[in-house]
């Protein structure tokens, strides 16, 4: 089978396994057998997809490499100054949230000792973890959607090994282009899963995907160990405290001492006060 037409197989197989989970998640009102009484099963997604690819007689060849299930997110798209970071996460296949201490849900859902604590899990449970940034001037030049993907590319392209499936969060897939030469290989010595990543993207996807939870997780705490070290450095804004987002406090800063080099200056709040740099 021609590389092209096996990867656009799987891409309608990994559509349709997803569209069933959430289907069924809709049908138990949100709630799956197997989560903890606090949060879903949120697992369910990259659990079908491991087992349905692997018992596909097509690519269950003792050629075939394992196959593997990342997630991806980013954290800081909108603050007024910093980066914008993204994390990808490869959970173990046979996670399960069947208690609190590792159950993966929105960032913004937790308190930050919560996301610590969480952070540590990853770790714990043998996760497999990549982290992407893009700067303040990569944001100011290709904007902030783009300089997104840019960061979540740079993340997935951290792990190791690289997936063979991507869950998104938001409207939009990475961009990733295939390895030169890659339709010129010989198809018998390509592992069944090389390069392009099979991709979905997912609106709200930390709270239908684990691994695109732990992502956000990931993401969100490395931002924010990065907005307290620039805090360090300008220590006029209240980094530390805001991270960066548009407070009232913040705003008073930046009227009061201006903007300094981790201000994103193509953004409201920012731009105004361009000039006067």
């Amino acid at each position: 089978m021609p590389v092209s037409q096996r990867l656009e197989e799987f891409q309608h197989l990994f559509a349709a396994i997803i569209t069933r989970a959430l289907k069924d998640a809709e049908l138990s009102n949100g709630t799956f057998s197997k989560g903890c009484k606090d949060f879903p099963d949120n697992f369910r997604i990259e659990r079908e997809l491991y087992n349905e690819v692997e018992s596909h007689s097509k690519y269950s060849s003792k050629k075939s490499q394992p196959i593997y299930i990342a997630g991806t997110d980013e954290a800081g798209r909108g603050p007024l100054a910093g980066p914008v970071v993204a994390a990808a996460v490869i959970l173990p296949r046979n996670y399960t949230n069947d208690n609190k201490n590792a159950a993966f849900t929105d960032s913004k859902k937790l308190t930050s000792n919560q996301r610590d604590t969480l952070y540590c899990t990853l770790e714990q449970i043998g996760a497999i973890l990549g982290i992407g940034i893009a700067t303040v001037k990569e944001i100011d030049t290709i904007n902030i959607l783009q300089a997104s993907l840019l960061a979540m590319k740079r993340a997935v392209l951290q792990l190791s090994p690289l997936p063979s499936f991507l869950l998104v969060d938001g409207k939009f897939t990475v961009p990733f282009s295939c390895p030169e030469n890659f339709e010129e290989r010989d198809e018998k010595t390509i592992p069944a899963f090389t390069a392009p990543i099979i991709q979905q993207a997912l609106i709200k996807g930390e709270s239908k995907s684990a691994s695109i939870a732990a992502a956000s997780i990931i993401a969100k705490v490395t931002r924010d160990q990065i907005m307290k070290e620039i805090d360090r450095q300008y220590p006029n804004y209240g980094f530390a405290r805001h991270k960066g987002y548009p407070t009232k406090a913040h705003k008073e800063a930046i009227g009061r001492f201006g903007i300094c080099p981790e201000h994103r200056r193509t953004f409201r709040g920012v731009k105004e006060f361009v000039s006067s740099v």
